[in-house]
């Protein structure tokens, strides 16, 4: 697989890897500036020349994807008087190898795409993550409306369900972040209790007041949904005052950003 089809196949299975590229070379290699490979736990695609040089930098690469480390560069000589680990390449040269961490992206999942929604969609649409946008209204997630979102960084993932859409929490990725903010209760209610129930998601964030949550944190309990206190509600920041719908979703998107920062991939 080439290279850039093997970084596409990655994210879409959500695996990590490593992107190796021949950055520098000086004297004769195998293969010239801007050789790409991509490293996998299990394999690899592409090459970079082969022999010592390709098995340093795959070895590299994979000790960079069992770290928290950050893009890293190795030189190599290719030289039969140069150290070497695996076996001799003595093409005269020396290579500098650019090691960048391919990680899985963080996952956010937006119940809910009314006024906040759209808001909170255009600002996390402008970050390197899986945006999934939910919603049960017909006109919501139309293309028309959903255009602002043309531009986006992040890969976004419409889900149009008009009946039952906490259907979709089963379809996440692990390790996603929710956010409940519908234009119905008792939808919102159904979505946090099945949230609660659904294994293996990072956090549940409801939008709301402390009274409504109250509300909800009794319903919850009675109907024995695990661990309520799961829930953030309410979700945001709260010095940052106002009811403007771009404020508020300001302060969701500042709050979960942070969170996912603080998330190792």
């Amino acid at each position: 697989m080439r290279w850039d089809r093997a970084v596409r196949a990655l994210r879409e299975r959500r695996e990590a890897g490593v992107l190796v590229t021949v950055a520098t070379v000086r004297g004769h290699s195998p293969r010239e500036a801007g050789a790409k490979m991509v490293v996998t736990a299990a394999g690899q695609h592409g090459t970079v020349g082969g022999g010592n040089l390709e098995a340093v930098a795959v070895e590299r690469a994979r000790e960079l994807l069992g770290s928290d480390g950050g893009t890293l560069v190795v030189e190599v000589a290719l030289s039969d008087k140069a150290p070497y680990q695996h076996g001799v390449q003595c093409c005269g040269g020396e290579v500098g190898l650019l090691l960048e961490p391919l990680p899985v992206v963080p996952s956010v999942a937006v119940f809910g795409i009314g006024h906040v929604g759209l808001e909170l969609a255009r600002i996390l649409a402008r970050h390197d993550l899986d945006l999934h946008l939910v919603d049960s209204r017909p006109g919501q997630l139309a293309p028309e409306r959903l255009a602002v979102l043309d531009d986006a960084v992040a890969e976004v993932h419409v889900h149009q369900v008009p009946v039952l859409p906490e259907l979709v929490l089963a379809e996440l990725p692990a390790g996603s972040h929710v956010l409940v903010m519908t234009h119905d209760h008792a939808e919102d209610a159904a979505l946090c209790d099945a949230a609660l129930r659904t294994p293996g998601l990072a956090s549940i964030g409801l939008i709301g007041s402390a009274g409504k949550w109250a509300r909800f944190r009794r319903t919850l309990l009675a109907d024995g949904a695990p661990d309520p206190d799961r829930i953030t509600c309410p979700i945001g920041l709260p010095e940052l005052a106002g009811k403007d719908p771009a404020v508020i979703a300001v302060g969701v998107a500042a709050a979960l950003l942070g969170a996912v920062a603080r998330v190792p991939s």
